[in-house]
């Protein structure tokens, strides 16, 4: 642990503002892609209750019942599981690849939603990120 010069910073404080800056930005990174999963989950629910042919509020309660199933298995099994189960109810053709890509279209949608309302002050991180 040298000093750069007197009374200035030591490698150790460089060191460990870097590590900092670099964790700040990590949990910067994870709080947009949590927002985005959310967000996604939401407009996939709202894009499977238009091929139910629901709307309104119709479809924003649809939506949420996804976006709960969502949080039930990881890797959003249950949730595609639900939409699948419903659409093929109702005597629509659909398979778990489809709503699968579908979600990954819909993640994009959402990222972009996120940072955009970021930007423009209508989204915020927790204190501190």
């Amino acid at each position: 642990m040298s000093k750069v010069s007197e009374g200035g910073p030591t490698r150790t404080d460089a060191f460990d503002e870097r590590e900092r800056a670099f964790e700040a930005k990590y949990r910067h990174d994870e709080e947009i892609a949590f927002k985005a999963d959310a967000r996604c989950a939401h407009l996939f629910g709202l894009w499977v209750a238009g091929r139910l042919g629901l709307a309104g509020a119709a479809a924003e309660d649809y939506s949420k019942t996804v976006r709960e199933a969502d949080l039930i298995k990881p890797q959003h099994r249950a949730m595609f599981a639900k939409a699948l189960a419903d659409l093929v109810a109702k005597g629509i053709a659909a398979t778990e690849a489809e709503l699968a890509g579908r979600r990954e279209t819909l993640l994009e949608e959402a990222k972009k939603q996120i940072v955009n309302e970021l930007a423009e002050g209508r989204q915020h991180l927790e204190p501190g990120l």
